[in-house]
């Protein structure tokens, strides 16, 4: 069963990555997601560093 279960999350993760590369709007959702991770972790490491800084 752990076999098979690899081997399917792998394929949907290439099927994922298929469908991504071709749909624009999949592209576009990543790139804001990852926008707003990059920003978010800024914003910890600004609240982090103000907090040590004191």
């Amino acid at each position: 069963m752990g076999d098979k279960f690899v081997w399917g999350v792998m394929l949907g993760m290439l099927g994922g990555a298929i469908v991504a590369t071709n749909s624009v709007k999949a592209r576009q959702l990543v790139k804001s997601g990852q926008e707003q991770v990059v920003e978010k972790a800024e914003t910890l490491t600004k609240k982090a560093g103000k907090k040590n800084g004191k």
